[in-house]
């Protein structure tokens, strides 16, 4: 019996001492595997200049878009990004304010440690996992609420609940795997459902010069159009604007399914970059959730002129209008991000404002917006001074998706007034002068018989909604009045 038992002991002994021998073996392979891997030293540099907007470092070794902090002698560090590099001489932009930085402040690039593995652990956690771009809130607490470039509430309801940080980054969609446009989307706005039909997926520009009314048209669009989401990026508009346009125009009512991301126009220029990087970004969060998204950015414009900014303080040449290059390849970069997901997958529905200096239609951040967006939709000034809202000029409006998301007598019937309405305007001076004499035209007969109800199809206050069914059938009303 005694024997029995002491064998017994013998094989636990053996058993347990080839299980921890085993663990150690593990551990050994882990070891080795991490000596074997190429372990990127952070490197501290030194503050050594700072010339208008720009820092430059010496000696930090980080690509570009890091994110770093700069430390300065008691005062909390500020935040800066990586915007380019000369030798070993670091260029970078603030997010904050500079104010209290001296010569040979510290610049120590932020990373995420690596975290050695416990023991005995099967998995591979020594295996690099540092990540020095910028990491941001998204998820469902962020709806309802209103926060800035770096995803901070700045609304006074507390801090944001049931939200995680995600990279900024985000390797971009294969166009040949996103789903195409094939469904109209109801915006709420009778002229664009039926004469420039937006599609559930479309990227489509608001031109308008200062004070015609585009803020409003947007608020329009955001409380009516059919949409799971609404995202909503200010990117270096007025500040007092932001209060407005969530009280005065989203409502308690829209508000509840929106995101807004502030950026005012006093913020340093790389946070209103990172401002409708941010937005984009939350929208797509979303859309890759399965949701449809309605994405509203105010403005475009804006945007080029803080990446115009950025570009000409680390001295890349100016080229059209002091635009440099990387303004109108920053452009598309952006603007492509939105539009349909993957197949069966959510949707971001995007439209941009885009600001004419001087009502001039030519300005290069424009012309280069027409080229890229899916359409455009013009916002005249004299129709906005004679009382006309809203104020769209339907001639130089296009919407390039709308033969495939509409019906062959809707674009029949958006054509015929196009042309009525073309006609009228053709001969408007004609008709003031008194020079028009019925009968010798049958078209132009048409049209200015035509024109009072097409005027009033074309018109309608901020808080009517109108479907796009309902849309259409004003439309057949107006051509046969």
């Amino acid at each position: 019996m005694t024997q029995d038992l002491q064998s017994r002991e013998a094989e636990r002994h053996a058993e347990r001492h080839a299980e921890r021998s085993r663990r150690w073996d593990r551990f050994l392979a882990e070891l080795q595997e991490f000596a074997g891997t190429q372990q990127e030293l952070a490197v501290s540099g030194t503050l050594v200049r700072v010339t208008g907007l720009v820092l430059e470092a010496a000696g930090v070794r980080a690509p570009v878009g890091s994110v770093c902090e700069v430390m300065g002698d008691g005062h909390p560090p500020v935040t800066a990004e990586v915007v380019g590099f000369n030798g070993n001489r670091a260029f970078l932009m603030p997010t904050g304010v500079v104010h209290g930085l001296s010569s040979g402040a510290r610049v120590v690039p932020r990373a995420l440690p690596c975290q050695p593995p416990r023991f005995g652990q099967p998995q591979h956690p020594w295996r690099r996992t540092e990540d020095r771009g910028l990491h941001l809130p998204m998820g469902d607490g962020l709806l309802g609420r209103v926060v800035d470039s770096h995803g901070v509430p700045i609304d006074g309801e507390g801090p944001l609940g049931s939200v995680h940080d995600e990279p900024m980054s985000r390797r971009p969609i294969n166009a040949m795997d996103r789903d195409p446009i094939r469904q109209p989307l109801d915006t709420g706005v009778r002229a664009i459902n039926a004469l420039l039909t937006v599609g559930r997926g479309q990227r489509i520009g608001l031109f308008a010069g200062t004070g015609v009314g585009k803020s409003v048209l947007l608020g329009m669009m955001a409380r009516y159009t059919a949409a799971d989401v609404i995202v909503v990026g200010l990117i270096g508009e007025r500040g007092r604007e932001v209060k407005e346009f969530i009280e005065d125009i989203l409502g308690e009512q829209g508000r509840q399914r929106s995101v807004v991301v502030a950026a005012p126009a006093d913020a340093p220029p790389l946070v209103r970059l990172q401002g409708a990087s941010y937005a984009t970004a939350v929208a797509e969060h979303f859309r890759d959730q399965g949701r449809h998204v309605l994405l509203l950015m105010d403005s475009l414009t804006r945007y080029a002129m803080a990446q115009r900014e950025v570009a000409l303080a680390i001295g890349e040449p100016p080229a059209t209008r002091g635009y440099p290059p990387s303004c109108f390849a920053k452009l598309p970069q952006l603007v492509e991000r939105s539009g349909n997901g993957l197949r069966g997958v959510g949707s971001i529905t995007a439209f941009y404002t885009v600001l004419s200096e001087g009502d001039d239609q030519q300005d290069p951040i424009a012309d280069a917006a027409r080229g890229i967006l899916d359409g455009h939709i013009v916002l005249s000034r004299e129709l906005a001074e004679s009382g006309h809202f809203p104020a769209i000029d339907v001639e130089r409006s296009i919407s390039r998706v709308m033969t495939a998301v509409t019906s062959r007598e809707h674009v029949a019937a958006a054509r015929r007034l196009r042309q009525l309405l073309a006609r009228y305007n053709k001969a408007r001076d004609l008709i003031q002068l008194g020079a028009y004499a019925p009968g010798h035209d049958p078209e132009l007969d048409a049209a200015v018989r035509l024109q009072p109800a097409i005027e009033q199809f074309l018109q309608q206050d901020m808080v009517e909604q109108s479907r796009l069914d309902s849309s259409l059938s004003h439309l057949a009303q107006a051509l046969s009045s």
